[in-house]
């Protein structure tokens, strides 16, 4: 083999040492045949029935150390858990954040809204327990603003909610309204009363009848500035 130069005489070497391989196994095997093989001897001699045996294990074993160079032992995931544990970074404690809280804003219109409400209805039933009864359309009327006229209508319903005015209609189909002293908080509560409520349709054409309809300076709310 040490004169072989080219490839096609190493594969001719390598068929013709398979060939000597196979033919050394298939006579091993026939001479073995069906005799005792090691692993049934060394079977038999550490499964004898008076536990006794001859064979010492200790020095086979030390012999084929030296043979083997390798043993055999438990396998586990160390390598997984061989890991070190890392060592955790202190935590630093971070200033919390708080954001600046700023009290809701009222809005000024509001109550102003509120206050002019207060003031219209004040004003109406002020007028109310002075002429007694009077026609609605003088009552809420405002010649120089329909805005105004608006919310004098809006005045008179909280007084007819509150209890604190009433609206009839006589024999020609006149609105009239009067005053009334509003319920006690006692009579609300048992329930002998109830709230009223009125709806009154009106836009700014039956505004330009309304004034048509009444006088002028028959107006009784004042106008406001």
């Amino acid at each position: 083999h040490q004169f072989v130069l080219k490839p096609r005489e190493q594969i001719a070497d390598a068929e013709a040492l398979l060939d000597i391989t196979n033919t050394l196994l298939t006579s091993v095997k026939a001479t073995n045949g069906d005799g005792i093989t090691i692993s049934d001897f060394v079977a038999k001699q550490s499964s004898r029935p008076d536990g006794r045996t001859l064979v010492d294990w200790k020095k086979i074993g030390i012999e084929f150390s030296d043979a083997s160079r390798s043993s055999r032992g438990c396998r586990t995931m160390i390598g997984p858990m061989d890991t070190q544990m890392k060592q955790r970074k202190a935590r630093r404690k971070r200033a919390r954040l708080i954001e600046n809280e700023q009290p809701a804003e009222v809005d000024d219109t509001d109550i102003k809204k509120k206050t002019n409400t207060d003031i219209n209805m004040a004003t109406m039933f002020d007028i109310l327990r002075k002429h007694r009864i009077v026609r609605l359309e003088q009552l809420v009327l405002n010649r120089n603003s329909f805005a105004q006229t608006v919310e004098n209508i809006f005045a008179l319903s909280f007084l007819v909610k509150d209890g604190r005015a009433d609206i009839k209609l006589d024999e020609k189909g006149i609105h009239l309204v009067s005053p009334k002293n509003a319920p006690t908080a006692t009579a609300i509560a048992s329930k002998e009363v109830v709230y009223n409520h009125f709806v009154f349709r009106f836009d700014f054409k039956g505004w330009k009848l309304m004034k048509d309809y009444i006088e002028v300076g028959h107006e009784l709310m004042p106008h406001r500035d």
